[in-house]
C-alpha cells in the first residue's frame, strides 16, 4: 500500500520505506520535516475555518478523532446521501491496487455527477502571470485568470490524481476530469487539469508500487532528498565505501554520467574524454575537478591564482529572517568601521503577518540608508554585504510593495536602485564565481573553512523556523528564551560573512589550493 508521496520520493527510499517499516519507525523525526508538518496542519485548519464558517449548512465534517476506517465509511456515506461539501475525507483502502489516500476537500459537481478532490497546501500553486485556471474559493466555477499563471507542483498533481482514481474505483469520481488545490494565500482554488496528469501518475505509480512490493530492484544515489531522508546515514556510507559519484554529481548528473560509463569519483577524476553534452548545473570540467577535490580532502578549490572581494572603508553585513511566506521579521546588520564592529537587530516580536513589521523594516532602511549617505559625505566608500541575496531582495522588494505608502517605507524603485548598486555585494556570488565547493556551498558549510563557527550547535534555517513559532508565541505563551536564541543566530550569521570576506582578502589564497594543483 503506498500514498501518493511516494511518487515523487527515492525510489530507494520507497524501498526501505517498505521492507523495513520497524526502523522507519524508530527512526529520529527530522525537525525541519515535523516543523512543515506541523505548518500544513494549521493552514488546513485555517481553510477549513473559512470555508466551513462561511457556509455551515454546506458541509459534512468527517470526525478526526475516529479510526481511519470509520472515517473511510463515513466519507462513502455522505458521498452517497449527495453531500455538497465534505471536509477531512478519507477514501477506503484500495488492496488490490494498493493504493490509500485522504483528500480535505469533496466538492459534488452540480453539472456532471460524482466529486472533484481538492487539497489544501502550504504552499504556492500559481505565480504572477495569466494562464492559470482558478476557481472562487466559495462556489465552484472554473474559469482562465488573467492575473496569475500555473506553478509545476508535481507533487500535489500525484496527489490529486491518486485521489481521482481512488474515486473512480468507487464509482464518486467527477467525468469532468479536473481537481483544484488552495495554496498559499487561500485567495482561490487553483484547478488542475487531469486530463493532462494521469497518464504520467499511472506511469510512476506502477513503478513505485512494484519498488515497494519487492519486484523492481533499486540502488542508493545521491539526490536532494537525501538532507531529510531518515535511511541518509547508511546510503552515505554504502556510497562512500563505492566512491559513488553521485556523491560528487548529484542526481541527474550521476544519471548521465553512469550511461557515460562512468560509475565512481575516481573514474570521473580520471576523465581524459570530451565533455558530456547538455552537462546541467555549471560546467563539466568543474564536475571532474570536484571529484579530484574529493579524493584529495580539499573543501574548496581556487579557479584563479587571485581572490578578489569587494571591500571598502564603512561595512554593513545584512542578514534577513523570515517566517515562511508570511512576513520577514527580523534585519539583522553588522556595521564595520575602523576595525570596530556593532551588531544591530531590526526585529518585530508581533507574529508575521503584522503591520508591526512595516516599522521595523522603515527603521532598518531608515537607518542602513543614513549609513550609506554618512559614508558618501565623509568621503569614504560604503559596501552592504549578504550571502545568497535572493531572499533579502525577495522581501526587500515585497515589504516596499506590501508597505508602500507606511511611514518610512521606500518605494520599489528606491530598493532597486540600492541591489542593482555595486554596493550591495553578494558573498555567495564571490565564493561562486571564485571556487569549486566540493561540500556545497552555504554559508554553513563554507565559513567553517575560514575557521567559523556558530555558537548554537543546532544552529540552521529550518531549526530557526521552530524558534520563531515559540518566540511569538504560535502555539502558548511567547518564549523569551528563543527571541535572544534567534538574535545570536541572526548575529552569527552577519558575522560569519564578515569573517569570511575577511578570510577571502588575506589568507584564502594560501591556504586553498589551485585547480590546477590536483
Amino acid at each position: 500500500m503506498i500514498d501518493a508521496s511516494a511518487l515523487t520520493r527515492c525510489r530507494h527510499r520507497v524501498h526501505l520505506d517498505a521492507a523495513f517499516p520497524e526502523q522507519l519507525a524508530a527512526a529520529p523525526e527530522d525537525p525541519g520535516v515535523r516543523q512543515r508538518q506541523d505548518a500544513a496542519a494549521a493552514k488546513r485548519e485555517d481553510v477549513r475555518r473559512i470555508l466551513t464558517e462561511h457556509a455551515p449548512q454546506r458541509w459534512v465534517q468527517i470526525d478526526t478523532e475516529q479510526s481511519l476506517r470509520r472515517r473511510a465509511e463515513d466519507t462513502v456515506a455522505a458521498c452517497e446521501a449527495g453531500a455538497d461539501r465534505i471536509w477531512g475525507a478519507v477514501l477506503p483502502l484500495d488492496r488490490d491496487a494498493g493504493r490509500r489516500a485522504r483528500c480535505e476537500i469533496l466538492i459534488r459537481d452540480e453539472d456532471h455527477g460524482g466529486y472533484i478532490p481538492v487539497i489544501v497546501v502550504n504552499h504556492k500553486v500559481t505565480d504572477p502571470g495569466r494562464g492559470a485556471v482558478t476557481s472562487d474559493m466559495f462556489e465552484w466555477q472554473p474559469r482562465e485568470d488573467a492575473t496569475r499563471k500555473p506553478r509545476g507542483q508535481v507533487r500535489d498533481q500525484m496527489r490529486v490524481a491518486q485521489v481521482y482514481r481512488m474515486l473512480e474505483r468507487h464509482g464518486l469520481a467527477s467525468p469532468a476530469l479536473v481537481a483544484g488545490a488552495i495554496g498559499y494565500g487561500s485567495d482561490v482554488i487553483f484547478v488542475h487539469d487531469l486530463t493532462t496528469i494521469l497518464d504520467d501518475y499511472d506511469e510512476r505509480f506502477a513503478d513505485r508500487l512494484a519498488v515497494a512490493r519487492g519486484e523492481s530492484a533499486t540502488v542508493p544515489s545521491r539526490i536532494g532528498e537525501c538532507r531529510s531522508c531518515p535511511w541518509w546515514p547508511g546510503c552515505e556510507e554504502q556510497l562512500t565505501q563505492t566512491h559513488d559519484v553521485s556523491l560528487v554529481a548529484t542526481g541527474s548528473r550521476a544519471d548521465m554520467l553512469r550511461d557515460a560509463g562512468c560509475h565512481t569519483i575516481d573514474d570521473l577524476a580520471a576523465w581524459d574524454r570530451e565533455p558530456l553534452e547538455d552537462w546541467p548545473h555549471g560546467a563539466f570540467e568543474d564536475a571532474v575537478v570536484t571529484a579530484k577535490a574529493w579524493l584529495a580532502g580539499a573543501p574548496l578549490v581556487r579557479r584563479f591564482p587571485e581572490i578578489r572581494v569587494t571591500r571598502a572603508d564603512v561595512e554593513v553585513d545584512v542578514d534577513m529572517e523570515s517566517y515562511q511566506e508570511h512576513g520577514a521579521y527580523l534585519w539583522g546588520t553588522l556595521l564595520n568601521v575602523d576595525g570596530v564592529s556593532a551588531y544591530r537587530p531590526f526585529v518585530s516580536w508581533d507574529p508575521v503577518p503584522t503591520q508591526d513589521e512595516a516599522r521595523s523594516f522603515a527603521e532598518f532602511w531608515t537607518w542602513l540608508m543614513a549609513e550609506r549617505e554618512a559614508a558618501a559625505l565623509s568621503g569614504r566608500t560604503f559596501a552592504a554585504y549578504c550571502y545568497s541575496r535572493s531572499a533579502e531582495d525577495k522581501w526587500l522588494l515585497d515589504s516596499a510593495r506590501r508597505f508602500a505608502g507606511a511611514p518610512g517605507i521606500p518605494t520599489e524603485a528606491e530598493i532597486r536602485e540600492f541591489i542593482d548598486s555595486p554596493q550591495w555585494v553578494d558573498i555567495y556570488q564571490a565564493i561562486s564565481d571564485q571556487f569549486i565547493c566540493p561540500g556545497g556551498k552555504g554559508l554553513k558549510k563554507i565559513a567553517p573553512v575560514a575557521g567559523f563557527r556558530w555558537r548554537d550547535a543546532d544552529a540552521s534555517g529550518e531549526a530557526s523556523m521552530s524558534w520563531y513559532r515559540e518566540a511569538v508565541g504560535y502555539d502558548g505563551e511567547p518564549d523569551l528564551t528563543q527571541r535572544e536564541r534567534l538574535l545570536q543566530y541572526n548575529e552569527d550569521d552577519v558575522i560569519a560573512t564578515k569573517v569570511l570576506r575577511e578570510w577571502m582578502s588575506d589568507r584564502a589564497e594560501k591556504e586553498i589550493p589551485l585547480a590546477s594543483d590536483l
